[in-house]
């Protein structure tokens, strides 16, 4: 039976990221969508429940899924509510905005023997899989250096809430969470963390640069964003004591969603050969075709944990630490030191 599935929120994040992998799946039914966009709402899904609150749709809905789009400060209440109500949930990074609140949660979903999953789709991106691989297989060797970047080129301020002092706001809540998924996934948690999270396009309020750096024994992890970057974007640049690996530009998939293209073909996701990363050793240097992209991949095994109760790969506990390690980047900021990781 496909799951009934539905959606807080009907912005960018519900139509491009998700909408379109639960309407194109065998595995899900789009069911039920809050919005006060009515009209809209009624015009793109006429078939699909329509309620205006969140509340409303967590409590009274059929739902089996509870998929949550709204804004950072309210992923909270919303997940509580909808596990009390006994729902199976996914919620857009990042997780909350105070791990307290995560650590709730799980304990929460675990007692009710409920998925409880944070959206980490960058972990289906092809550039990192291809680091990934690359890594795996040691074509690298013994990894030293690890810089991830998520840069862009937005040096005014925008209105929107993302960029205003509001709880949960600003890059390092909106794209450090992707970056440290990522390099989590690769080395589990490192021994200490140090970071630079800085104001500093005229009239911000709330964080829009930072450099993060993960210690571990022999191994400096940096992850890196800024929206000054005006030129092609470093995306990864991973070296080791067989070689090294440099990349530039992002995953194609959020493009395609943008402009609208369903993830139903063969080559949905793949990169053209234009954009593949170069893996140097001290002899050569060689093109790396980049492996496929995947998002459709994070709800095949969203469906799997739900209908077979093994929650532990989807679950959120790896999002908590993200979480951690954000509240730990803003102590190292305020204080100048380097934190101790002891969770």
């Amino acid at each position: 039976m496909s799951i009934k599935t539905a959606i807080v929120g009907y912005g960018f994040s519900a139509k491009t990221f998700h909408i379109p992998f639960i309407t194109t799946s065998a595995e899900f039914v789009f069911h039920a969508v809050s919005s006060s966009k009515a009209d809209i709402l009624s015009q793109d899904w006429p078939q699909v429940q329509h309620y205006h609150t969140a509340a409303d749709m967590i409590v009274n809905s059929d739902a089996e899924l509870i998929i949550i789009t709204a804004p950072n400060d309210v992923h909270y209440p919303l997940a509580k509510l909808a596990l009390e109500h006994h729902k199976h949930v996914l919620i857009e990074k990042p997780f909350v905005t105070r791990s307290k609140e995560g650590e709730e949660l799980i304990a929460l979903a675990k007692e009710k023997g409920l998925l409880l999953s944070v959206y980490q789709n960058r972990r289906y991106d092809g550039d990192y899989l291809t680091v990934k691989k690359l890594i795996e297989t040691n074509q690298l060797g013994q990894v030293h250096v690890y810089e991830s970047h998520f840069d862009r080129f937005r040096p005014q301020v925008q209105q929107r809430w993302r960029e205003q002092a509001c709880d949960g706001g600003g890059i390092l809540y909106d794209l450090a969470p992707h970056l440290l998924d990522q390099a989590l996934s690769l080395f589990g948690l490192p021994e200490s963390l140090s970071a630079s999270c800085q104001v500093m396009r005229e009239g911000a309020s709330v964080t829009d640069y930072f450099h993060l750096v993960l210690h571990y024994p022999g191994l400096e992890v940096m992850l890196h964003a800024s929206l000054f970057c005006a030129g092609p974007n470093l995306r990864f640049n991973i070296q080791g004591d067989k070689g090294s690996f440099v990349k530039y530009g992002l995953d194609p998939q959020e493009d395609c969603l943008r402009a609208g293209e369903l993830p139903t073909r063969v080559d949905w996701g793949v990169e053209e050969q234009i954009h593949f990363g170069t893996l140097y050793d001290s002899e050569r240097e060689s093109l790396i075709p980049t492996e496929k992209g995947c998002y459709s991949v994070f709800f095949t095994e969203l469906a799997l944990a739900i209908k077979t109760g093994e929650h532990v790969q989807m679950g959120a506990q790896q999002s908590l630490n993200t979480i951690k390690l954000i509240e730990l980047a803003m102590e190292s900021q305020t204080t100048g030191k380097r934190m101790n990781v002891d969770f």
